[in-house]
C-alpha cells in the first residue's frame, strides 16, 4: 500500500514537473524573437506598457522604478509616443499608477504623455484592459526578464500584439524567487489565456491619443 501510494505521488510530481517545465520552455520560444535589452533596438510602437510591482508607502520598489525609468529612456529616445502606467489601486492608501506617473515625471515625461490604469492588478488584467478599455492593438512591454516571457504570452493572446525590453537595471535581492513563482505564474497564465477567460474589472474605454 504505502509503496503504491509512493508511486502515485511520483507520478505525479513528474507530471506536473513536465507540465511545468513544458509551459515555461513554450512561452520562452513564443517571444524568442520579441524581446530586447537596449532601447535603440526596439522598433517604434505608439504605446509603452508598464507593469506595476509594488509600492512603500509613497516610493516604489526598486523593480517598479526600474521599470519606469526603462520606459522613460524609450520615450525619450522617440521610441514610444505614450506610457501606459498599469498597475494597483483596490486600496484607498495604495495606488501604484498614481507613484509610477510621479516617478516618470521626475525624470522628464510630461503627464499629458502618461496614461493611469488603476485596475491593472495583475499581468493578465493588464494585457486584458490594454486591448478592451485603452484599444491597444500593439506596445512595447516593459517589466524584468523574468517577468517578460509570460507578460508578452498573455498581451499577445489577448489582443495586444507585444515586444519587450528588460528592465533590469541592477540585482535584485528576491530574483531567484520572482524566478521560482513565475513557474506556477505561467501555468496560471495558460489556464486564464486559453480556458478560464475571467473577466476584469472594465469600465469606459479610454482610447490613446
Amino acid at each position: 500500500m504505502v509503496k503504491r501510494i509512493l508511486r502515485w505521488v511520483f507520478l505525479v510530481t513528474l507530471i506536473t514537473t513536465a507540465v511545468m517545465v513544458t509551459a515555461r520552455v513554450w512561452t520562452a520560444l513564443h517571444t524568442r524573437q520579441k524581446k530586447f535589452t537596449q532601447p535603440m533596438d526596439i522598433p517604434d510602437r505608439k504605446v509603452a506598457i508598464v507593469f506595476g510591482a509594488g509600492i512603500r508607502g509613497n516610493q516604489p520598489s526598486a523593480i517598479l522604478y526600474d521599470r519606469v525609468a526603462v520606459a522613460v529612456g524609450l520615450y525619450q529616445a522617440g521610441k514610444v509616443q505614450k506610457l501606459l502606467m498599469s498597475g494597483d489601486n483596490r486600496y484607498e492608501n495604495y495606488n501604484e499608477p498614481a507613484v509610477m506617473r510621479r516617478v516618470a515625471m521626475q525624470l522628464g515625461v510630461p503627464s499629458a504623455d502618461i496614461v493611469l490604469d488603476y485596475a491593472g492588478r495583475s499581468t493578465y488584467e493588464t494585457c486584458y484592459r490594454a486591448n478592451a478599455v485603452f484599444g491597444l492593438t500593439e506596445a512595447v512591454l516593459v517589466t524584468q526578464a523574468f517577468h517578460l516571457d509570460r507578460a508578452i504570452t498573455t498581451c499577445d493572446y489577448l489582443g495586444v500584439q507585444s515586444i519587450g525590453i528588460e528592465a533590469d537595471l541592477r540585482p535584485y535581492a528576491a530574483n531567484n524567487f520572482y524566478r521560482l513563482r513565475e513557474v506556477l505564474a505561467t501555468l496560471n497564465m495558460l489556464l486564464q489565456v486559453f480556458i478560464t477567460r475571467p473577466l476584469p474589472v472594465l469600465g469606459e474605454k479610454i482610447q490613446i491619443a
